[in-house]
């Protein structure tokens, strides 16, 4: 393969194998040892300064064998931002938790929220408010952003879960002003994820770092780390240097917070399907007209999907090879709806990604885009629509449509959301999850979180 055809990453890669001389030239030599010497200087010189000892005692508390916080709900125990860190990539590991503020808040403030509460005891309404003054937060620095993250290529989760989730974890701590403050500009450093890495195992660790960054970010500030009092606001600072377009709002003026909640209006998607939620309306389109016309995956010639271009942009997998992969691939979630009349966990499998019968209908899929935008959601297009041409001539046609089935517009009922709870964890044969769901939903009832514990059947 020429040069010319490998991608950046590729070459990159070639480069650190082959580099290309067997010795360093005489004033590159130079250079290098220039920046070791210095470097070790200055590493000497700065040895006692606070902030070093400060990041050792921090390294001494997370390598110690401190037991703060329950891992996945088993008996396994972690420092609390470990255990933040391991819970919410598990929970956003399979793409199927809940959707809103442009991304999948519950997967980042729960873990945190719950690993900090296990630390300090926190009642199970502290943890609710602790959540709610998140996503609040959350949702106030969404609302100062025009642009869809997304197409510039950042993660909300991550980049907006990171201060999202701190803003919930100083809560618990009850920190003052100042040193809420320090938290929120600590955090905005720490926030990062690229769209990128979606389809891969570094996606859900976009939210395991957010939930765990949030801790780190607390206890840092209490243990005296400081940081720009206007790094959120300040022109080369968090949403600023976010911004796709360089349009964020970065006046002081919060008039919404404290005076409206947004979760009251923009709630939380739950979904039905393990797979971005930018292909759920499709599915759910797709789903319909199977249904309402008994259509086989060989009745069907082309499929027309489409979609905003947000969504567009997520889904960068036009031909997936991996469950992995598939979960973000518009193509896949067609051919799913049609060849197994259903998009699971069963189906999110390299071995029916692959199957032949899938493969040669993700080819028959065509995505155009819109510039539509959803005054709720507004990383979607204000509808999405499928259709489906079929051998005999007919054409099928989803029509508008505004919301997927488990949107905040159009919830679940509660016998759908339990449903879903026991199918998640039918497999986890060590957990009582009929005990643990009866617990959660009488969560504000509990005097410490910590009740929330596995209780073995």
């Amino acid at each position: 393969m020429s040069q010319s055809n490998i991608s950046l990453t590729q070459s990159l890669a070639r480069f650190i194998v082959e580099p290309g001389f067997d010795s360093l030239p005489v004033e590159a030599a130079r250079i290098v040892k220039t920046g070791f010497i210095d470097t070790v200087a200055t590493m000497i010189a700065g040895r006692d300064e606070p902030v070093v000892r400060i990041m050792r005692e921090f390294v001494a508390a997370r390598q110690s064998r401190v037991r703060e916080a329950q891992v996945l709900f088993s008996d396994d125990m972690a420092a609390s931002a470990d255990a933040a860190l391991i819970n919410a990539t598990a929970a956003h590991a399979l793409d199927y938790d809940d959707v809103a503020l442009g991304g999948h808040p519950s997967t980042v403030l729960v873990p945190a929220i719950l690993a900090t509460g296990e630390s300090l005891g926190a009642s199970g309404a502290e943890a609710l408010r602790a959540y709610l003054v998140g996503y609040e937060v959350w949702a106030e620095l969404l609302s100062r952003e025009p642009d869809a993250y997304h197409v510039k290529g950042w993660h909300p989760t991550a980049v907006l879960g990171t201060v999202g989730a701190t803003a919930a974890v100083a809560y618990l701590h009850r920190l003052s002003q100042e040193k809420n403050r320090n938290a929120l500009a600590v955090a905005a450093s720490m926030a990062s994820g690229l769209v990128a890495n979606f389809g891969t195992m570094t996606k859900p660790l976009h939210a395991g770092r957010a939930a765990s960054c949030a801790i780190d970010a607390v206890r840092l500030t209490i243990g005296g780390l400081t940081a720009a009092p206007d790094a959120l606001e300040h022109h080369a600072g968090y949403l600023a240097a976010l911004s796709p377009q360089g349009r964020a709002d970065r006046a002081a003026a919060t008039p919404k917070l404290r005076n409206e909640l947004r979760i009251l209006d923009a709630g939380l998607s739950i979904k039905r399907y393990p797979m971005c939620y930018a292909t759920h309306r499709v599915i759910d389109g797709v789903l319909a007209l199977v249904a309402n016309d008994d259509v086989r995956a060989g009745d069907v010639t082309q499929v027309h999907a489409t979609v905003g271009t947000a969504q567009a942009s997520m889904l960068r997998n036009h031909a997936p090879r991996t469950g992995l992969e598939a979960k973000f691939s518009l193509e896949f979630a067609v051919a799913s709806a049609l060849v197994a009349r259903k998009a699971g966990l069963r189906e999110l499998t390299d071995e029916f990604v692959n199957r032949p019968e899938v493969r040669d209908v993700m080819t028959r899929v065509n995505t155009t885009t819109t510039d539509t935008q959803c005054p709720v959601e507004p990383i979607f297009a204000l509808t999405d629509r499928v259709a489906l041409e079929l051998s005999d001539g007919r054409r099928l046609d989803s029509g508008e449509i505004r919301f997927a089935r488990g949107n905040a517009k159009w919830p679940l009922s509660d016998a759908d959301l339990k449903a879903k709870f026991f199918d998640c964890t039918a497999g986890a044969d060590d957990l009582d999850a009929a005990s643990l769901y009866e617990r959660l939903i009488a969560i504000e009832e509990l005097a410490s979180v910590r009740e929330l514990g596995t209780r073995h059947q």
